[in-house]
C-alpha cells in the first residue's frame, strides 16, 4: 500500500474500572475508544479504507451514517484531499457528530427514512459515481477495526474471559472476532448488546433496525438485549463511578454485563466519546 492516511488512530487505553467491578462482581476493564482522533472506534477502519481508496485512485468516498462514520469519513477524506458524500437518516444524527462532518467539509445529504434507506442510497452512489463506499461492507473497515482486539490481547497479556460491546450494524463484532483470531490466542466469550427499541433508542449510534452484518455477528457472539432504561442507568454509572464520559450507545456493553453477570476478566468496549452527543444529557 502507498502512503497511509492517518490521524494517529489506535493505541487506545484499556482502563481498570474498580468501582464498576465491585458493582458488577467481576474484573471489569474499559477499552476507551473515545480516545481516537474523531472520538470513536470508526477511525481504525476508516484510516485503512481511505488509504486504500487513495491507492486505487478513487474520485471520492461515500457512506451512510448515524453519525460516527460520518464524522470519521469526513475527517479522513479531508486528510487525504478527497471529497466525501455522507447520507444521513433525517433527524437521527447527534449534534456533535454532525458538527464534525460539517466542519471537515463533507457533502451531507439527508434521506427521508431509516439508516437502511440511507445505506441503499450510498451503495447506489458508489456504483454510479465510482466513489468508494466506506461503510462496514468495505472489508478494509473490518480489517482496520480488528486492531482493537489485538491491542486488548497485548495490553492484558492474554485473552479476556468476556468481551462486551454495542450491537448496531454488527460490523464491529465481526472485527473483534477477526482480531482475536488473528492474535492466535483463541477467542473470548463475546456479548453483542443491543437496545430493545432499535428503531427509537436514545442511543443513536445503534439506532439501526436491520443490522447489515446480522448473520455473521450473531454467529460470533451472544446477543443480549437491554432496555433504554438500563442503557441510561449504566451510561451515567460509567461517568460517575469511573470518570469516563462516553456516548449512550457505548454503555451497551456494561449494561449487557450487568444483565448476564459473567465471571472473570471482562472487557467492555466504550465505542465513542460523550461529546459526540451532548444533547443526550438533557434526555436523562
Amino acid at each position: 500500500m502507498g502512503l497511509a492516511v492517518t490521524l494517529g488512530e489506535g493505541g487506545t487505553p484499556l482502563l481498570e474500572a474498580p468501582r464498576l467491578s465491585e458493582r458488577l462482581g467481576c474484573d471489569v476493564r474499559l477499552k476507551w475508544e473515545g480516545a481516537n482522533p474523531t472520538g470513536s472506534f470508526k477511525d481504525r477502519g476508516m484510516a485503512l479504507a481511505v488509504s486504500r481508496a487513495v491507492e486505487q485512485g478513487a474520485p471520492g468516498i461515500v457512506c451512510a451514517s448515524t453519525g460516527n462514520t460520518a464524522a470519521s469519513a469526513a475527517a479522513y477524506a479531508a486528510r487525504a484531499g478527497l471529497p466525501a458524500v455522507v447520507l444521513l437518516p433525517a433527524g437521527a444524527v447527534a449534534r456533535g457528530k454532525l458538527a464534525q462532518a460539517v466542519v471537515a467539509g463533507a457533502e451531507l445529504r439527508e434521506v427521508e427514512g431509516s439508516f437502511e434507506e440511507a445505506h441503499l442510497e450510498a451503495r447506489r452512489l458508489a456504483e454510479e459515481e465510482g466513489y468508494v463506499n466506506v461503510n462496514s461492507i468495505n472489508p478494509d473497515r473490518i480489517e482496520g477495526q480488528a486492531s482493537a482486539a489485538r491491542e486488548i490481547v497485548e495490553q492484558l497479556g492474554g485473552l479476556p474471559d468476556v468481551l462486551a460491546l454495542p450491537y448496531g450494524g454488527g460490523g464491529n463484532t465481526r472485527a473483534y472476532e477477526r482480531g482475536f483470531d488473528e492474535a492466535g490466542a483463541g477467542r473470548p466469550r463475546m456479548l453483542a448488546v443491543q437496545s430493545a427499541s432499535r428503531a427509537e433508542t436514545f442511543a443513536t449510534a445503534i439506532r439501526i433496525v436491520e443490522p447489515v452484518h446480522r448473520e455473521q455477528a450473531e454467529a460470533a457472539a451472544e446477543v443480549v438485549t437491554v432496555s433504554d432504561g438500563e442503557l441510561r442507568e449504566w451510561w451515567t454509572a460509567i461517568a460517575r463511578l469511573e470518570g469516563l464520559f462516553c456516548e449512550p450507545a457505548s454503555a451497551a456493553g456494561v449494561a449487557g454485563v450487568a444483565q448476564v453477570r459473567p465471571d472473570g476478566r471482562v472487557v467492555c468496549v466504550l465505542t465513542g466519546h460523550g461529546l459526540k452527543d451532548p444533547d443526550a444529557v438533557e434526555r436523562l
